[in-house]
């Protein structure tokens, strides 16, 4: 994902340094120009703006210090990690400065081509800055309120009506070719219909081809399903469904496909 984003900020134009915890994986983007650097602290010194898109609050704290030493008094810090509401708490206290609370939404092709929604909370003069980072990796942005926080809360909601539709495709795909019913005819008969989704013909469709390259992979969903259940307990909202949709992709993990993607929850429903 970040290497999308860091492709479409250079593509618009911007001078664009990369850092990632693994060398291996930033090194390529030095063929679309960009500047790969050694540490955060040479990625993000004399920059307008640094992006953060690391797995979790603990990933994102063990470079928060290193960051902030380096980081202008001007720069803005956009938090862009699916890090969940007490993470970006955590995370904004440990700043002691104004932060953007800016998570995407979407997957590595559309981080490609510049078209993630951006969910965007914080000061709106720091937002308003920011502004043409989010228009080189969006084809939008959401703003959800001045509070940070807020912006994390709803990537919480979108990520479980895509955990769930995702489970749920699997469990229709996977049962018809368990009752000897050609799956691919699930996926024709509800497309169109009210029933239809864009993301469920993509990941049936993906389930069926058995092509699980990682855009979104199982451990990462079961990690954002994990926050989901610590802002449920926290507001007393019922959970069964979230729970539930967890077990499934906890035990496709289990089962060995926690590196791919998140279509592969199909191998939970699959008796091994």
């Amino acid at each position: 994902m970040g290497a999308g984003m860091a492709r479409s900020l250079r593509r618009e134009g911007h001078e664009v340094v990369a850092w990632n915890r693994s060398p291996d994986k930033a090194a390529p983007l030095r063929d679309d120009g960009i500047e790969v650097a050694e540490s955060v602290a040479d990625a993000v010194g004399g920059a307008d703006a640094a992006v953060t898109i690391l797995f979790d609050t603990g990933a994102t704290l063990s470079v928060a210090d290193e960051l902030l030493g380096s980081l202008g008094p001007d720069a803005v810090w956009i938090q862009s990690g699916t890090v969940g509401i007490d993470g970006i708490r955590r995370i904004a206290e440990h700043a002691d400065r104004d932060i953007l609370d800016a998570p995407v939404v979407g997957t590595k092709k559309p981080a490609e081509e510049g078209k993630l929604t951006v969910l965007l909370s914080g000061n709106p003069e720091l937002a308003q800055r920011a502004q043409p980072v989010f228009d080189a990796i969006g084809g939008r942005t959401v703003t959800v309120s001045d509070r940070v926080g807020d912006a994390s809360a709803l990537k919480l909601v979108v990520n479980s009506w895509i955990g769930t539709i995702t489970a749920g495709t699997a469990q229709s795909v996977t049962f018809a070719a368990s009752l000897g019913v050609d799956p691919r005819l699930f996926l024709e008969v509800i497309e169109g219909s009210p029933t239809d989704s864009p993301y469920a013909q993509l990941k049936g469709r993906a389930i069926l081809d058995e092509d699980y390259a990682p855009s979104f992979a199982i451990d990462g969903v079961v990690k954002d399903i994990g926050l989901m259940l610590e802002a449920a307990g926290d507001v007393d909202f019922s959970d069964d469904l979230m729970a539930t949709v967890r077990a499934l992709f906890q035990r496709a993990s289990e089962r060995g496909h926690g590196d791919k993607d998140m279509a592969a929850v199909r191998y939970a429903f699959r008796a091994e």
